[in-house]
């Protein structure tokens, strides 16, 4: 199969001789790699390809690291996490200081009959706010925890796309909650939206987006308990000291809603209307209204700070644009942002 070889091909990282760790691409490139590597070993099972027949171990030996233990889906057997661990030749050398000694990375959906039918009933899950309940996720959050535990959070990495971008979200927020910040790498990380990036006209793009901030925001100042409202603890505001590392491309429905989600916080503020953004920024509709039939809800999509990296990049389809592949390349244009919270 033409995609199973592009998969497989590991050609392109490898213009990365030698990894600078203070380097921010070789840091996402490494940890885009890190995240191939789970796909691949999912293939390679599937495949029933072991010791020197698979084709996945390139994919972390080259960057020194070794697989301390694949992820596995209680449902389907299928791995789809990986718990890598920095083995570098010389644990003296200085370049390595700023490596990361642990890295949790987790693939997306696979589009074949072997791991089809449990992954899109985990993509369902995003879109219905219900991955925090579902047996995969509950294996993850163990791991990042046991991970955690072992070494300290600055040596931890937590890395995924599309799918697994998802869950890494969710572990890192949780993470977050408890005050342990991990460095996390967000490739192509689902936003449930109608797809308004997708409108060329600015104007109305910005109609809708003002015209949905004061829907939400209403909304949830009506359906929010007045108790609540008065209760100065404000879980949203205490992650905004987490600043995970987003990854997006224009032309990907699935993640592009980023690009607006955070822009649009700041030309409310330049409106003067900073405080409707703030509250509508922090809620989703069908959140609310899940919320309000009593169904615990936490959308994925809903970060009070970020560092978002744009690749304005020609995107051809969807395939490159949606791709892990993307972001290991030498030749991208990105444009990096930093949002803050407050």
């Amino acid at each position: 199969m033409a995609l199973e070889k592009d998969l497989f091909d590991i050609s392109g990282p490898l213009h990365i001789t030698s990894v600078n760790w203070k380097c921010s691409h070789h840091r996402r490139s490494v940890a885009a790699c890190l995240v191939q590597g789970a796909y691949i070993s999912e293939l390679d099972r599937q495949h029933n390809r072991k010791g020197q027949e698979a084709f996945a171990p390139p994919w972390w030996e080259f960057f020194k690291f070794e697989l301390t233990s694949n992820l596995v889906d209680d449902a389907d057997s299928s791995i789809f996490g990986a718990i890598y661990e920095f083995k570098p030749a010389s644990s003296k050398d200085s370049s390595v200081q700023d490596a990361p000694k642990f890295v949790v990375a987790f693939r997306g959906t696979i589009p074949s009959k072997e791991s089809l039918a449990q992954d899109g009933l985990l993509d369902i899950n995003i879109i219905q706010n219900g991955l925090h309940r579902t047996g995969r996720f509950a294996i993850a959050m163990q791991a990042v925890q046991n991970i955690v535990s072992a070494a300290k959070s600055s040596n931890v990495w937590l890395a995924g796309h599309s799918l697994g971008a998802a869950i890494a979200t969710l572990a890192g927020k949780n993470m977050a909650k408890m005050g342990i910040l991990i460095e996390t790498f967000l490739f192509n990380p689902p936003f449930v939206s109608a797809p308004i990036e997708r409108i060329k006209d600015t104007n109305v793009k910005q109609g809708i987006r003002i015209a949905s901030s004061f829907l939400t925001a209403g909304l949830s100042f009506a359906l929010k308990d007045r108790q609540e409202r008065s209760t100065p603890d404000d879980s949203f505001a205490k992650l905004s000291s987490w600043v995970p590392r987003l990854f997006v491309n224009p032309c990907d429905f699935i993640c592009s809603e980023y690009i607006g989600y955070f822009e649009h916080r700041n030309f409310m503020e330049k409106l003067g209307v900073g405080g409707i953004e703030r509250l509508a920024t922090k809620n989703s509709i069908g959140g609310l209204f899940l919320s309000a039939l009593g169904k615990d809800s936490d959308p994925l999509h809903l970060l009070p700070s970020a560092n978002l990296t744009t690749n304005l990049s020609p995107s051809p389809d969807f395939k490159i644009a949606h791709g892990i592949h993307q972001w290991w390349r030498p030749d991208l244009h990105l444009q990096s942002k930093q949002y803050r919270y407050g």
